[in-house]
């Protein structure tokens, strides 16, 4: 069977009657089943839930579904025999059917692997399918991946960005219109099921990046190295350019170990003075040393730091998010002064160091989407002197570094979530001059109104209220992005208030 897989390395090759097990029924599971579907496969979906929309779709697109508790093997996945099981990313490398599926020796993928074997349904005029740019990182993916897509399409280029950013990479192939490059943002886990695949499958992206590497998801993955190792595929047989983050030591040894195809360049860049193959700041100037003619000599201006500011995007992990999707837009030959006049109208996510307010000396900064220690350290360093509020759902991730360290900068820190105790005590030992105030949950509707009110209290004169978590949001709330609204409503009513 194996040389059956071997071979469906195209939209064109025989997928019929194919066994496929899709685990999940979300927009990623759906997308798989859709997909599958109209190749001619056949299709079990398994999951937990489904929305009604997805419930009923399933049937009508050709496929079966069961619904129900998946912490055994289904006695229907046995019968059903697959010859793949492809998985949403949340099913993690300890499930049990995960398990089962690697010891029966059936093929093992994710939507990355199946769109990588259909990339040729939509081809570019000279018949070959969409570039495909791999970007991922403990912080800063989503934002990178729509600055590079946003670079490319005002380099006169044809660039999506999907992946984990929200839009199925599948979704993206499928496109009648087609693409000339994908930006593909990877979450580690859509990374971990990249790395089972076998050569047949592999994916040889154009570029690739990982921005920075610190503890995340070790629950999932089992241990930091695990966690470490699914990152470092991202560089696996990129022909181009690898570009890697030289302020963050790991990310330059997954370069240095990657298998990558011969000829592709190390691209590095940080908020220092640049080498000749590599993007980083002089004097307020983001330059370009790696893709210039005279790059031993002299450098390539893209933007200043102070043209940034001008339209918020100049906080230090910004600027490194920048510097490395101008890397890669540059590899692919988009001009200077297009990267320059293309961020003067880029504008970051909600929930992305967002100015809610600044009311009565006090700016309120939702930075919700921080939902591990290396995203919160970097809203931290950008805004010294804030009063913080942070905790929630900490995943098994010890925070005592990011409280002993960039945290000990804060005026004071407001805890929320359920894990508020190992907040507490770190900050006892690690960060004991910081004075700490707790919101004890209740209602979700509660909890950023007590913030609002425990923060209008500390503040004297001036200051800055950050929330930064460095948790995931779902103990209290539905998502960062409920989290980061119920703050910046919080802040309204509160302005509301003080104003009438």
């Amino acid at each position: 069977m194996s040389a059956r897989l071997d071979g469906l390395t195209s939209w064109h090759a025989d997928w019929s009657g194919l066994r496929v097990a899709v685990l999940g029924l979300s927009v990623t599971g759906f997308s798989v089943a859709d997909t599958l579907t109209e190749l001619g496969a056949d299709v079990l979906v398994l999951s937990e839930t489904a929305s009604e929309e997805y419930a009923s779709l399933v049937p009508v697109i050709g496929a079966r579904l069961e619904l129900g508790a998946l912490d055994e093997v289904p006695q229907t996945l046995r019968e059903f025999d697959p010859e793949v099981v492809i998985a949403s990313p949340g099913f993690a490398p300890s499930h049990p059917i995960i398990q089962w599926t690697q010891q029966s020796g059936i093929a093992l993928w994710g939507d990355v692997e199946l769109a990588w074997r259909v990339r040729d349904k939509v081809v570019r005029a000279d018949g070959t399918p969409a570039e495909w740019m791999l970007i991922t990182g403990t912080n800063g993916k989503t934002t990178t991946t729509q600055l590079t897509a946003t670079l490319l399409n005002a380099g006169g280029l044809r660039a999506a960005p999907c992946g984990n950013i929200g839009v199925p990479v599948l979704d993206a192939v499928r496109d009648p219109s087609g693409f000339d490059v994908l930006v593909v943002e990877l979450s580690s886990h859509q990374l971990w099921y990249i790395g089972q695949s076998e050569p047949a499958g592999q994916l040889v992206p154009y570029a690739a990046t990982c921005l920075n590497l610190a503890d995340d998801h070790l629950v999932w993955h089992g241990s930091a190295d695990a966690y470490r190792a699914a990152k470092a595929f991202v560089y696996r047989n990129t022909r181009v350019a690898c570009v890697y983050n030289k302020a963050d030591a790991a990310t330059q040894q997954m370069v240095e170990e990657a298998d990558v195809v011969e000829g592709a360049r190390a691209i590095g860049f940080d908020l220092g003075t640049p080498g000749p193959s590599d993007l980083g700041v002089v004097d307020g100037i983001l330059v370009d040393r790696a893709f210039h003619d005279d790059r031993r000599n002299s450098a390539i201006e893209l933007t200043t730091v102070e043209e940034l500011h001008a339209v918020g995007l100049s906080a230090p992990h910004i600027v490194q998010n920048i510097l490395a999707a101008a890397a890669l837009a540059r590899s692919l030959g988009v001009g200077p002064e297009v990267i320059h006049d293309a961020l003067q109208a880029f504008t970051l996510d909600a929930h992305r160091i967002q100015l809610i307010a600044a009311h009565r000396g006090i700016r309120w900064i939702d930075d919700s989407k921080a939902t591990n220690p290396h995203a919160a350290a970097s809203s931290l360093r950008a805004y010294p002197g804030a009063v913080w509020v942070v905790g929630g759902d900490l995943k098994g991730v010890d925070l005592s570094d990011l409280i002993g360290g960039a945290g000990a900068t804060a005026a004071a820190a407001i805890l929320i979530g359920i894990d508020r105790e190992p907040l507490l005590t770190a900050f006892r030992r690690h960060a004991s001059h910081v004075p700490v105030f707790e919101v004890i949950p209740g209602d979700t509707g509660e909890v950023m109104d007590r913030v609002v009110e425990l923060a209008t209290g500390i503040v004297d004169g001036e200051g800055t209220v950050l929330l930064a978590p460095a948790a995931a949001s779902f103990d209290q709330f539905t998502s960062y992005a409920d989290r980061g609204e119920r703050f910046a409503q919080a802040v309204r009513a509160w302005i509301e208030r003080a104003e009438s």
